[in-house]
């Protein structure tokens, strides 16, 4: 799907031959358009009536209109024209036309649009517009080709923006493809060919680890978790030179469990075919890389996916067993299911080699997380406090919202071991807290953070799916960073 925007007037607009014509009304003054525009008319009839309101997300719905070249029209209040009252306006304007064979869109804003907006009007479509084609016999792909956006005025930082949405919605994509395939169509083997397939061209590379070279490195903890799976792991390591070879990378590390049975400790039945998505940090890894790729921002980041399924076989890691991860630390496995961070852990651990300016690990860690937040914002734990409002920032300005939680020290009281030097859990209280604790362990040599995305990686019930989150506030974050001198990383200690 493309995107394009014009500067042009309603006046012009409404004589294009397009598919449909969506137009971005807001909550003012009819006036705002010029003469005696047939949308206006249309409108004024429609609020005096009742039949429109001054409401983000209220439409009005037309076809055929006459002096409207347009198939379809819709309008759309997008009340005072935040990014999310824009996203609201647009997915109730794609709802009204979904129906319908639309390949070519415009998209008019009335009154001016702000760079936020515009990126969330674009996503919007974008997602509601979307359709999962890989696994069905008769699929149905998305008609939509291109989307039209005009106004009165558009400057560089609306062009800008909308080459990061187009960039965005590209990795948002490849997140929500890999996180949607069935599990025995996302293997880690084929997870590793799409990191390959993605990380082309000069400013990438990409290495595949195996079983052997994990071996050798010593990962014993990511080890423990794939020995109960027939499917051979493999650990992902990608690479985007940016900028000069002197400047420090970020580094993202995405859990890839592939498949969650729960190992040992098994997972109940009902809604397991929803583990298929527990490696949405790592698809959220290779999402952002292919919109770097897009946008060739000046930045160096890594990617670290070590990808495995979690499976009960004979050879299986038990709850009670002791492993020893890359970094040295024991570990008591006292519960098989909590196996992300076992794969993280020891991911943590091989990123201190490429002396990070951060590392941000993304992964659908916790329930607990869920029970916490909800669907609304993901979980960010952090030991390092600008690199935790960066984020957050990233979050507000991306409109993929995450919540800073606490890490006391206390909290890690639960994780004492007799058998080892720290246990993978903790109990039930807060249990989003104790594995970011368990981590953190792990983490002590660079700024870091943890999003737990268990709770907005995918959506249950009859929208099930994929979101493609937090693609957004990943790449919002490091656009960020370009051009600024990294904070200095803290000299590295002792671990224990």
């Amino acid at each position: 799907m493309n995107f394009e925007i014009q500067k042009r007037a309603l006046s012009q607009v409404i004589r294009d031959d397009l598919d449909a014509l969506i137009v971005l009304w807001p909550s003012q003054d009819t006036a705002l358009v010029a003469g005696k525009d047939p949308i206006a008319t249309l409108v004024s009839a429609a609020l005096a009536h009742g039949d429109f309101e001054h409401k983000a997300g209220a439409v009005l719905s037309l076809y055929a209109h006459p002096g409207i070249q347009a198939r379809h029209l819709v309008v759309a209040c997008i009340a005072e024209g935040t990014a999310a009252q824009v996203r609201s306006a647009v997915s109730a304007a794609w709802n009204a036309l979904k129906s319908a064979n639309i390949q070519r869109v415009g998209v008019h804003a009335v009154a001016d649009l702000s760079a936020p907006a515009l990126q969330a009007a674009a996503l919007a479509l974008a997602d509601a517009s979307y359709s999962y084609t890989s696994t069905l016999s008769k699929p149905k792909p998305r008609s939509l080709k291109k989307v039209v956006f005009s106004a009165q005025a558009v400057h560089a930082e609306l062009r800008a923006a909308l080459a990061h949405a187009q960039a965005l919605v590209a990795g948002v994509e490849v997140a929500k493809e890999w996180g949607n395939r069935p599990a025995n169509h996302a293997t880690p083997t084929l997870l590793a060919k799409a990191a390959k397939s993605i990380a082309k061209g000069t400013a990438f590379r990409c290495e595949v680890l195996g079983p052997k070279e994990v071996t050798q490195l010593g990962m014993g903890a990511f080890l423990a978790v794939a020995r109960g799976a027939a499917e051979p792991l493999r650990f992902i390591v990608m690479r985007y030179n940016g900028a000069a070879a002197a400047e420090a990378p970020v580094v993202l590390v995405g859990k890839g469990i592939t498949f969650d049975t729960g190992g040992i400790s098994i997972k109940p039945a009902a809604e397991m075919d929803e583990m298929k998505y527990d490696m949405c940090g790592a698809a959220s890894v290779l999402g952002v890389f292919k919109a770097l790729g897009e946008l060739k921002p000046a930045i160096n980041v890594v990617g670290l996916i070590p990808a495995t399924e979690n499976m009960p076989d004979g050879l299986a890691v038990k709850p009670g067993d002791v492993v020893t991860s890359m970094s040295g630390q024991t570990i008591e496995i006292l519960n098989t299911d909590a196996e992300g961070r076992l794969v993280l852990c020891d991911a943590l651990t091989y990123a201190e080699r490429f002396k990070p300016q951060a590392v941000i690990d993304i992964a659908t860690l916790t329930g607990a997380c869920v029970i916490a937040l909800g669907a609304v914002r993901s979980g960010l734990f952090s030991s390092d406090d600008a690199l935790a409002q960066s984020l957050q920032q990233a979050g507000d300005v991306s409109g993929d919202a995450c919540w800073r939680m606490p890490l006391d020290d206390d909290y890690a009281e639960g994780l004492k071991s007799r058998f080892a030097d720290v246990a993978n859990v903790a109990g039930r209280q807060a249990g989003s807290v104790t594995a970011a604790k368990f981590l953190q362990r792990f983490a002590s040599r660079y700024p870091w953070a943890h999003l737990d995305i268990a709770g907005t990686a995918w959506r249950s019930g009859a929208a099930k799916g994929a979101t493609g989150r937090p693609v957004g506030l990943l790449l919002q974050y490091l656009l960020d960073q370009v051009g600024k001198k990294p904070v200095k990383a803290p000299a590295p200690r002792r671990r224990g």
